[in-house]
């Protein structure tokens, strides 16, 4: 396990080994000494530094540690969709935890992070107190009908989406400049873009910067149907047995229907939020409120 202090207020960034790849994390610690422990999981195709902004209006209460899930910002880059399972991207992150020593704590996961999220609940629910699902992507295909149609679809539209993606910028204001200005992206509180900008992109030797999630990866993770994916993980949310809050926005591109199934599974109600599937992330302080409620 590796890692470097960082002055001020900055994550502590670390690395650890999991599967022989490289899975790194970010580690904010508390302010306080009656502190809790705070898991964030960050969506496809983004990375765990996002939360930057979030967890600094939360160091009073928590200790927090996100994760960059494999294939994704500092970790080590992925492409076989084989390994690209949200059961072994939820077994790299627990190795986190324990290489941290952080025994208990709850979980904040965001669309691709909320499924990691419940498979982590699924299985470690001795150590999961709290789970806050924001767009959770795990679904429940109940009619064959409807399980047809997805399985026919030539190539998954946000799988489309992701490969046209622009990799090399010349710098992080010109990708600022342009994610800022167009949809989803620019819903955003502008500390948040930042911090993905800061965070999601490496910087290359000929001095552009590029993006750390290879697009191929985010594509594969939306369109594969071969993987371990939002199928499997809706079976597991009845293994789970922490408090669960369901969390979805109102103007959400995604299907209404798939929280109402997981708030069905878990015996609550949705709780919807004016906004789009990054509604966490469009007010800063209506986030923090949302968390201290959900959340201890």
């Amino acid at each position: 396990m590796s890692s470097h202090n960082n002055i001020g207020n900055a994550p502590r960034e670390g690395k650890i080994v999991s599967d022989g790849l490289e899975i790194a994390y970010l580690e904010w610690e508390s302010t306080s000494e009656a502190y809790e422990n705070l898991l964030v999981m960050h969506p496809n195709g983004f990375c765990a530094g996002m939360f930057d902004p979030v967890v600094d209006l939360l160091r009073d209460q928590y200790r927090v540690v996100g994760v960059d899930l494999r294939g994704h910002g500092g970790s080590q880059e992925v492409l076989d969709e084989t390994v690209l399972g949200n059961d072994l991207m939820a077994a790299d992150v627990l190795k986190v935890l324990d290489a941290l020593e952080v025994d208990v704590f709850s979980i904040l996961g965001v669309s691709l992070g909320g499924a990691i999220a419940i498979e982590i609940a699924a299985s470690a629910p001795e150590r999961v107190q709290g789970l806050m699902l924001c767009e959770a992507i795990a679904m429940n295909f109940e009619t064959r009908k409807e399980r047809a149609q997805f399985l026919e679809q030539k190539e998954h539209p946000l799988a489309v989406g992701a490969r046209r993606r622009r990799s090399i910028w010349s710098n992080r204001k010109e990708v600022e400049d342009s994610y800022g200005s167009r949809k989803p992206l620019d819903a955003l509180d502008p500390l948040v873009l930042k911090a993905y900008i800061k965070w999601g992109f490496v910087d290359r030797p000929d001095g552009q910067v590029e993006l750390a999630c290879n697009p191929e990866t985010e594509a594969t993770i939306f369109g594969s149907r071969a993987r371990y994916g939002p199928v499997s993980t809706f079976e597991r949310l009845s293994d789970v047995k922490a408090e669960t809050h369901i969390l979805a926005g109102t103007q959400t591109d995604l299907d209404k229907i798939w929280f109402e199934q997981q708030a069905k599974e878990v015996n609550t109600e949705v709780n919807w939020i004016d906004g789009g599937h990054f509604f966490l992330f469009e007010d800063l302080e209506r986030t923090v409120s949302l968390i201290r409620s959900c959340i201890g």
